[in-house]
């Protein structure tokens, strides 16, 4: 394993500030519910403008409707987003992993179909693989998909779905064999498809963002199934690099520590200044190990090992300096306050145990990280 130093260039640099400059124009501050990264809000006028500017689908092929543009190209848009804490929830699946995987092991059908939605942000992706008593052993899931004439009859629950209740499509992993991993393979699914309930499960902030989604005789066509019988598990394996090495697990925090910055408490308190210090050295760490990781993929290379590196740290430096802005905050914030900061910073003590679940366990990372140093 080896992350290698690298800079944006010039060109790289002038999109960060078109980026920068367009999210001032349109999300100005106070016309738009703050959101702690990936879990922000939906809206679907803000994904379609995105859309618009190119900014979504952006690795995605031209003839698709993609932009035919880098990984770390797409790093510096998603950075821009996750700093202000912009309503990203509709498209971010989608944009960040449905659609490069689509595009990487779908059928020429399923490229016209999917891609330019994706890319104009009208299709929202929720991804179905977590289930119960699975945990994070993907490996272990029972849904089931059975070949039937024409398609495949799905039956099974899927749970922790984040978004599907107002996504699009599902894309899902089912067991078709006995095998352990050979016996997993991915169907593209419509959300209202006959025989799927979709229930929100109330989070303990009070948003219901997780889902649970109950499988009873779903038929799907086999024009739906993506890649081949039986290689769900390496197909997902690429999605999850995409998953686990990308800025968005150490950037949920961004507005509350941009907030908490420039604050009073921190301008007239040493203490306060030397870990903003440290927590600002870190956070240069981790966007150059993403950066790097995102060099990798325009490389075509799939860090697998590199990116739950990255997740394991980056998830834990989330938590350390929540509890850092905390304990100099000096009170328990109010989850309704009038003033958002400190309603987004009571939202983050209450879900931050999920971050470093969502996406992959610790100790499943552990175990990925072992497995690729002793290769």
């Amino acid at each position: 394993m080896q992350l290698e130093a690298t800079e944006l260039t010039e060109a790289e640099m002038a999109l960060q500030m078109e980026v920068r400059e367009y999210l001032q124009q349109r999300l100005p501050a106070g016309t738009y519910e703050v959101g702690l990264g990936m879990a922000a809000n939906n809206d679907v006028e803000f994904s379609k403008d995105l859309g618009a500017k190119g900014w979504l689908g952006m690795a995605l092929p031209k003839e698709y409707g993609g932009g035919g543009r880098t990984a770390v190209e797409r790093l510096i848009v998603v950075e821009e987003l996750l700093a202000v804490g912009a309503p990203i929830g509709f498209h971010w699946v989608g944009d960040r992993q449905s659609g490069p995987s689509i595009a990487k092991h779908g059928t020429e059908e399923q490229k016209q179909a999917f891609l330019p939605g994706i890319a104009s942000g009208e299709l929202g992706f929720a991804i179905g693989m977590s289930e119960p008593d699975s945990g994070s052993d993907l490996a272990s899931l029972r849904s089931r998909a059975e070949k039937i004439d024409g398609g495949w009859r799905i039956n099974g629950t899927k749970i922790w779905t984040s978004g599907a209740y107002q996504a699009t499509t599902i894309l899902g992993l089912f067991r078709t064999s006995e095998h352990k991993h050979e016996g997993l393979t991915q169907f593209i699914i419509d959300r209202n498809v006959e025989g799927l309930t979709i229930s929100p499960i109330p989070f303990i902030d009070g948003t219901r963002h997780f889902c649970e989604l109950s499988f009873e005789d779903v038929f799907i066509p086999d024009e739906r199934r993506l890649g081949e019988v039986g290689g769900g598990w390496a197909q997902n394996t690429g999605e999850l690099v995409l998953e686990r090495g990308g800025v968005d697990r150490w950037m949920s925090l961004m507005p509350i520590l941009e907030w908490w910055a420039a604050s009073d408490a921190v301008k007239n308190s040493p203490g306060a200044q030397a870990d903003l210090g440290a927590i600002a050295a870190r956070s240069w760490a981790f966007r150059g190990m993403n950066l790097a990781v995102a060099r990798m993929v325009d490389d075509g290379k799939s860090p697998v090992t590199e990116a739950a590196l990255i997740k394991e740290m980056a998830t834990r430096f989330e938590q350390e300096s929540l509890d850092t802005v905390a304990r100099h905050y000096g009170r328990a914030p109010d989850l309704n306050s009038d003033d958002p900061h400190e309603s987004l910073l009571a939202r983050a003590i209450l879900v931050s145990p999920s971050w470093s679940i969502r996406g992959g366990t610790n100790e499943i990372l552990r175990t990925v990280i072992a497995k690729g140093l002793g290769k």
